[in-house]
């Protein structure tokens, strides 16, 4: 067998005889001609006979190494004018349109970057991390599905931290499918109005349809014919959206779903609670320096975690410290013990009617004790009560999409160095979205 016959079957590539084959040094080039006479636009699907000029040089892509040596593929291509995205080089069937590497490298890139961290990405297959951010983008832009936004009846909206200096990103989870399915930059009202956005696009109102006015938007008001008409179609679909007590998201998902409930999930409330317990902890702890208590240190040592942690996953030193601080009662075991009393509320199994009566119950202790991080508390959860036992009530809450976001966090620190919200965006979705990413040997 010849070589070149031999590295046109090794090489596999699609729509292409191999011509030529030359062995550096470092690298192992192969020079191969398209098979196709028509001129395809890179862009879009029109094809045409006419050749514009020819490229003065090869094109080069970085292909799957063979063995320790790096595989270039190079070719001499055409350039063709389309009607729409004007002259450009032709596309090829075995690259995406705009790529320096084929696309069985670009899906072992996308892979890897998915699986493992940035140093071994970079090591493997030999290219700088910018490159890689480059990669995953083209390949996360050719495998979403577009569909991905159809039938969504339980989502969860939250936003998570991916670089310094509240640099967010929002994130839409799919309750039933358990996976990312739209993400984008920033946090807030703005975000999920995208969101919606591209859930419905919005369409050019013509004569005789009906305008949704402010008030109507803002209210959620169901029984307005203009109301009803400015629902989209999607948006309308969707029963429940969890979140936590953001009024950015609150406030869109009232106007551009006014008809889905809307879940504030109680681990933010019992956060909150943590919160709170914290501060009472802080103002005693501040009290007493200022008495100039010389044995506060040594009494209330590791407090704070033992305050703050679960009573049943205590160590046995922090058992005793336990046991010290429930002797000593005061403003601090007060509201320790008002912070166990939320999350026994939504820990055990209870009904959504015994969820009702012991929320109101601990809004009113709240509001008795005196204590202004809990009285704050106590109206914060007032506020949010329908949106609280309605999580309790339908069972949606973020607890899958803390778990993804808990996910997305060690995916941002595995990535840093990407420079833009689209490459970690992009990498979020090939990770924790519905892309069911291949290695070259396992595509047909």
């Amino acid at each position: 067998m010849r070589v070149n016959a031999a590295f046109c079957r090794l090489l596999d590539l699609e729509g292409v005889w191999v011509r030529g084959v030359a062995f550096d040094p470092d690298r192992v080039v192969v020079r191969v001609a398209l098979r196709r006479r028509r001129l395809i636009c890179g862009h879009c699907a029109f094809s045409t006979r006419r050749i514009e000029n020819t490229q003065a040089h090869e094109s080069v892509w970085r292909h799957l190494d063979l063995g320790v040596w790096r595989l270039e593929v190079r070719a001499t291509l055409r350039r063709v004018r389309c009607p729409v995205h004007g002259v450009h080089v032709e596309g090829v069937p075995f690259a995406r349109h705009g790529a320096r590497a084929t696309a069985d490298f670009e899906d072992l890139v996308a892979w890897l970057a998915a699986k493992t961290d940035r140093t071994a990405v970079c090591r493997l297959v030999r290219v700088d991390w910018e490159t890689v951010g480059r990669i995953i983008e083209r390949v996360c832009l050719e495998k979403l599905d577009p569909g991905r936004l159809d039938g969504l009846y339980e989502i969860g909206i939250d936003e998570v931290s991916w670089r310094k200096q509240h640099r967010y990103l929002t994130l839409v989870v799919d309750h039933q499918r358990g996976c990312v399915v739209w993400g984008t930059a920033g946090a807030g009202a703005a975000a999920a109005d995208r969101f919606f956005a591209e859930l419905d696009p919005p369409k050019p109102a013509g004569p005789g349809v009906p305008r949704l006015p402010e008030q109507l938007a803002i209210t959620g008001v169901r029984d307005e014919p203009a109301a009803l008409a400015a629902i989209g179609e999607r948006a309308g679909k969707v029963r429940a959206i969890s979140m936590d007590m953001n009024a950015g998201y609150a406030l869109s998902a009232r106007e551009h779903a006014p008809n889905a409930v809307r879940c504030v999930d109680p681990f933010h409330v019992v956060a909150l609670a943590t919160k709170a317990l914290d501060e009472v902890r802080r103002s005693y702890w501040n009290e007493l320096r200022a008495r100039d208590d010389q044995h506060a240190a040594k009494r209330f040592k590791d407090a704070r975690w033992v305050l703050l942690k679960n009573p049943e996953n205590l160590s046995e030193k922090q058992a005793h410290t336990h046991a010290r601080l429930r002797d000593a009662g005061g403003d601090v075991w007060h509201a320790y013990t008002l912070k166990e009393a939320l999350r026994s509320i939504f820990a055990a199994d209870l009904t959504i009617e015994d969820v009702e009566i012991l929320t109101d119950e601990f809004i009113a202790s709240a509001t008795q004790s005196g204590l202004q991080p809990f009285v704050r508390l106590a109206a914060t959860i007032q506020r949010h009560r329908d949106g609280i036992l309605a999580a309790v009530r339908l069972g949606v809450n973020n607890a899958r999409v803390e778990a993804l976001n808990n996910k997305v966090r060690l995916i941002t620190r595995r990535a840093y160095g990407f420079h833009t919200a689209r490459a970690a965006l992009a990498l979020v979705h090939l990770a924790c979205g519905p892309i069911d990413l291949t290695l070259p040997y396992e595509q047909a």
